[in-house]
């Protein structure tokens, strides 16, 4: 395999990723999971066994499915490669596979330029095998590590350091701090070759301390400068768009209309729009202040989103939210494969297969809109949402039309007379006690807790259902198996000849769905609410 350029820039948020490794220890070969899980046989005990011939083929074929899945290192030239790289692979018997871009830098391999590794879409993040692994590459993603030690982050989760070290290196093959570097050198190698911000400002963005430490480690994965890297990609266009626009990578299939027409009717008014295809909205990342644009790809399997924000400082913060809003850590192979077991939901799947649980920029602003949607149709409740942003939003001034506020934070709710919003009694009492415990650090959207833990929080506020708590952990958590049970979509779904069923046997029906009920809930909702009359006539008799 040799050096080339690649001319898409796909930008790869791997550390979000886990996937269970095999390591053969004769080989010294790291097998990923996602293939054994994806497509294995089943043994007597259910457990999944990995076939060989599977991911042979999968690298022979250059399936863009399993992009991202693993990554495979030629020992004669020391370079490692996606499997879907143009580039005929060296010898099998030369071939080393790992479970990470990180594990493979940590091995001494650099990355193809060919085929750049560091922009593949990353391993599926949610392949159930290590919570604990999840959570901590979730708060890796928050920053933990960029001021504090594997220690606090162990303390997070709730193990020890060594415990976590242990975990990472069986499920990714690398250390939590390898995964953090690596993560930021191919996010700052993509700002590089792929915009003109100052070299300066983009070590910066990517989390480095020093300009020494930067160079050092760009030099040590890349095996060229940041300077080298700039100058090698010669001319860079220039674009008549303001901002910064960075392409994100989605593994097919991508069902980029059903997100649209579900987050559309749920936008906030003055705080986001979805347009012609597009969602945007206003953001605020730490003092700064700005909006998003994301459209989808025209050529490749990917989301454009254009950053408008005064500084470069929080710009892997921003990406990542991003890819939380549209679920592109998501596995739809696998979960597909998984829930078309079920004969209620297969013909959904199949119709489908690319449908992903749309996330939210900030936890507090969908557990607001969450409790305003409580007996509320969605129309009303996004209605309400538009009164509380006028009240007591922060007017901010955009060039996008019709993005003219932030959303209120959690600090101008408190002691907020949300009367004048129109919302009062039982529902005005939940925002005041919600807004107490953000601010008092009571309750938080980070991802260091499990569902068990973030759903007894969310129901310790006066006013918030079980089934609330589930749909806010689903969406501002990312949570697999969360289920709002109580959703009357979901009962008439899941009734028969239009009449609900009580949540208790929607909790009965879909305990078999576990650990991806909220994809499930996301299918049956989305058969019911589909207008096509030849989409409905094909699910008939199935939900």
């Amino acid at each position: 395999m040799e050096a080339g350029v690649c001319p898409a820039f796909l930008y790869d948020m791997e550390f979000m990723s886990i996937g269970e490794s095999q390591i053969d220890h004769h080989s010294r070969r790291v097998v990923p999971s996602s293939l054994r899980a994806s497509f294995a046989s089943r043994n007597s005990e259910g457990n999944a066994e990995l076939q060989p011939s599977i991911w042979w083929q999968a690298l022979y074929s250059r399936d863009q499915r399993f992009d991202g899945r693993f990554f495979i290192g030629a020992g004669t030239t020391k370079i490692y490669c996606r499997p879907v790289c143009p580039v005929p692979f060296a010898r099998p018997n030369s071939l080393v596979w790992f479970a990470s871009a990180a594990a493979a830098e940590a091995a001494g391999y650099r990355p193809c330029g060919r085929c750049r590794p560091d922009t593949s879409p990353g391993t599926p993040a949610w392949l159930g095998t290590s919570a604990i692994v999840s959570r901590a590459l979730r708060l890796i993603s928050e920053g933990a590590l960029d001021e504090g030690s594997v220690e606090d982050l162990a303390g997070r989760v709730g193990v020890g350091a060594r415990q976590l070290r242990r975990l990472f290196v069986e499920h990714l093959g690398s250390s939590p701090v390898k995964i953090a570097i690596t993560h930021r050198v191919h996010f700052a190698r993509n700002l590089i070759e792929e915009t003109d911000v100052p070299i300066t400002k983009i070590a910066l963005s990517a989390g480095f301390t020093s300009i020494r430490q930067f160079n050092h480690e760009v030099r040590l994965i890349c095996g060229q400068s940041p300077t080298e890297l700039r100058r090698a990609r010669g001319e860079f266009p220039t674009s008549s768009q303001s901002g910064l626009v960075i392409r994100l990578a989605c593994r097919p299939p991508f069902d980029w209309p059903a997100l649209v027409e579900f987050l559309r009717p749920r936008a906030t008014p003055g705080v986001e729009l979805v347009q012609d295809s597009a969602y945007r909205r206003t953001i605020r990342v730490g003092d700064s202040t700005g909006f998003i644009e994301v459209r989808p790809g025209k050529t490749e399997p990917a989301l454009a989103v254009r950053i408008e924000l005064p500084g470069c400082q929080f710009l892997m913060r921003v990406v990542d939210r991003v890819r939380r809003i549209f679920d592109l850590g998501a596995d739809p192979l696998r979960i597909v494969e998984d829930l078309s077991r079920y004969a209620r939901l297969k013909p959904l799947l199949d119709l489908r297969p690319g449908l992903r649980v749309p996330g939210v920029w900030d936890g507090f602003e969908l557990a607001v809109h969450a409790i305003l949607g409580q007996e509320l149709t969605v129309t009303d409740s996004t209605t309400l949402a538009g009164r509380l942003v006028l009240k007591f939003g922060e007017p901010l001034q955009t060039s996008m039309q019709g993005l003219t506020h932030l959303f209120p934070a959690p600090k101008d709710l408190v002691d907020a007379d949300l009367s004048r919003a129109g919302i009062r009694g039982t529902r005005a009492a939940t925002l005041h006690a919600l807004a107490r415990a953000v601010c008092s650090g009571k309750l938080t959207f980070a991802a260091s807790m499990t569902l068990e833990e973030t759903i007894s929080r969310i129901c310790s506020i006066p006013g918030i259902g079980e089934s609330t708590a589930h749909y806010i952990a689903m969406r501002a958590m990312g949570e697999p198996d969360a289920f709002p049970f109580a959703d009357p979509g979901l009962r008439r779904a899941l009734g028969r000849g239009g009449s609900p069923v009580s949540p208790a046997e929607v909790l009965r029906i879909a305990e078999d769905w576990r650990p991806w009920r909220a994809y499930a809930a996301m299918h049956v909702c989305a058969a019911v609410t589909a207008r096509d009359d030849s989409y409905k006539k094909k699910v008939n008799g199935h939900v």
